[in-house]
């Protein structure tokens, strides 16, 4: 057996905001409130390869890995896959952006698949992705329709 999540969210922002904010890999730490940083490793072409370090869990542990994200925005999709597995025998994440009359829907599916050896099950990752993905997303629609009220008044401001 494998896991598999499928989260998703509507955001009532600009196309274009939505896009730029949650593929803006160096800002994601102010995005997300998971993690703690985002190092750039390589960009090659579209493809960006970092690594994700998130803030100590509760037992004090740090997790980071190493993912590759592919953005395609004539799709309005994003590919993405984790490099460094670690408890993973793979993870590979797909992000679809759709224009609703409501905003901007945001949808992200993961398929995955965990190590025999690793601490927890599909079943128990599957629970956990859940949980994490509608926090995680509440959070960046909040902060993507903050900064989209922001140019919106700074743009009437401007134009008076």
């Amino acid at each position: 057996m494998a896991g598999h999540t499928e989260n998703s969210i509507t955001v009532d922002a600009p196309f274009d905001l939505v896009w730029e904010m949650t593929n803006d890999l160096e800002n994601w730490p102010g995005l997300f409130s998971e993690y703690a940083s985002v190092e750039i490793l390589s960009r090659e072409g579209d493809t960006t390869t970092f690594r994700l370090t998130m803030h100590p869990d509760d037992k004090g542990k740090v997790w980071s890995w190493v993912s590759e994200r592919t953005p395609d925005r004539a799709r309005r999709t994003v590919r993405a896959r984790r490099v460094e597995t670690g408890p993973f025998a793979h993870m590979d994440i797909l992000w679809e952006y759709e224009q609703l009359p409501g905003g901007v829907r945001m949808k992200w599916t993961q398929d995955f698949a965990m190590k025999p050896d690793a601490p927890v099950d599909d079943a128990w990752m599957t629970d956990n992705i859940n949980r994490n993905s509608r926090t995680q997303l509440a959070l960046i629609r909040d902060r993507i329709e903050q900064a989209a009220g922001e140019r919106r008044s700074t743009a009437s401001v401007t134009s008076h």
